[in-house]
């Protein structure tokens, strides 16, 4: 058994996580991880499940017609061990090209992670918003006014705070 990463695209359209849960089921796998979402009325998945890789691709095959499915195996699990304490970032304002760019180098910048991103575009409102993780050693103050600097170059609106329990 491997351990595979499966990604789904397609039009939305009732029953597409049962479809492609159902046929991962029949082949006796277990959903590990999965993210899930709707893009412009296109369905995106992303699993990580354990299974035989020949048995996970013949499974899915009949859902390729309208999908776009691959199926990859992943190698050893690498655990994730936060670097920092937890941060919630958001960013809100007027869309334009390049805001998630000079937003996530500033948090590269002083050795952060990005672990969870979301973005929304509702008319011409632009919000981002992400989990990151700063280290330690870090130094905040520079990087709040960084993130201001950056913000006010681009018009728009940033929020770097701790993350609460309930924010993860």
């Amino acid at each position: 058994m491997s351990q595979l990463a499966v990604t789904v695209i397609g039009p939305d359209r009732p029953g597409i996580i049962a479809d492609v849960t159902e046929a991962l089921a029949g082949t006796g796998v277990n959903l590990e991880d999965s993210s899930m979402t709707l893009l412009r009325g296109h369905f995106a998945m992303m699993i990580v499940c354990s299974g035989e890789f020949e048995a996970v691709k013949e499974a899915v095959e009949p859902l390729r017609g309208e999908l776009v499915i691959t199926v990859r195996e992943m190698g050893p699990e690498q655990t994730h061990a936060p670097i920092g304490a937890p941060y919630m970032l958001s960013v809100h304002g007027a869309d334009r090209p390049g805001i998630v760019s000079a937003v996530t180098r500033m948090i590269a910048t002083v050795g952060g992670t990005i672990t969870d991103l979301t973005t929304r575009l509702s008319g011409a409102l632009y919000v981002l918003t992400a989990e990151v993780e700063i280290p330690a050693s870090a130094d905040l103050e520079l990087l709040q006014r960084a993130l201001e600097i950056t913000a006010d170059e681009l018009g728009v609106g940033v929020t770097l705070r701790p993350a609460e329990s309930d924010d993860l």
